[in-house]
């Protein structure tokens, strides 16, 4: 039997300014024996604050939904708007972490931190002045001279993330961060990540095929089966924070997206 996993909407959803809308959003890739269907009128609103999940096994698609949110591809058919302007091209209002850290292995962690302030019109003791506030929000003005080579897989995650949230993007894209780090760093990051949310407030896609990792962070879950991708479900989590992982109201909800997975 299918479990129940029937979205209902959040108490406060009306009261949330919807900030991005994904529109009946559709994805091909052309190959030399014909064509590949990705992604299938995938539709899905996301307001001012929101933490949404995406949740689904290998090759649903997700990545490709990231990579068309942040404006690396085009979708085949339908369109991504937000603020009420169509997105056709990257932009500042959307900052993408992916599994590989990307950081600069020749620039310092302060350095690296800094370097999405370049270019913009602003003091430099402000600028700085935001470094130090980024840096003490991750955990790392012990290490603003470490190289990322001298760096933890989490550490370098903390860089990252510090290094795109600096930016004030209204969209943070998030594809499987934490996916190469052991479970204790894993755990780490996750509280990391929710600490900085509560704090700074911005809408935030993760990407994810992990049930638990979704449910300990989402507000809601998008639930994606493949083949073409699609959005099987918008799951509404509402647990209340902390989450306690081994509680069983938390384990009762991985049980029934595990199985919603399988089906």
């Amino acid at each position: 039997m299918r479990p129940n996993l029937r979205a209902v909407p959040l108490p406060d959803q009306k009261q949330k300014e919807t900030i991005l809308h994904i529109n009946r959003l559709s994805r091909v890739f052309h190959m030399n024996s014909g064509y590949l269907p990705v992604l299938d009128k995938i539709s899905f609103k996301a307001q001012r604050g929101d933490l949404i999940c995406i949740l689904g096994r290998s090759g649903c698609g997700k990545s490709t939904l990231l990579k068309i949110i942040a404006g690396f591809l085009s979708p085949s058919s339908g369109r991504v708007v937000l603020n009420e302007k169509p997105v056709t091209t990257p932009g500042p209002d959307r900052c993408v972490i992916f599994q590989e850290d990307a950081l600069f292995p020749w620039l310092t962690v302060w350095e690296n931190i800094a370097f999405g302030l370049k270019g913009k019109q602003r003091d430099k003791k402000v600028g700085a002045q935001e470094v130090e506030r980024f840096l003490a929000l991750v955990g790392l003005s012990e290490f603003r001279n470490y190289l990322p080579r001298e760096l933890s897989g989490g550490m370098k995650q903390r860089v990252a993330l510090a290094r795109v949230l600096i930016l004030q993007p209204q969209v943070l894209l998030m594809d499987e961060p934490f996916a190469s780090l052991d479970a204790q760093s894993r755990e780490k990051m996750q509280n990391l990540l929710l600490t900085l949310w509560q704090k700074l407030a911005h809408t935030i896609l993760f990407v994810t095929h992990d049930v638990n990792e979704a449910v300990i962070l989402a507000d809601r879950i998008l639930l994606m089966g493949k083949n073409p991708g699609r959005v099987r479900q918008q799951i509404p989590v509402d647990l209340p924070r902390p989450r306690e992982r081994e509680s069983s109201a938390f384990l009762n909800v991985t049980r029934r997206l595990n199985q919603a997975l399988r089906d």
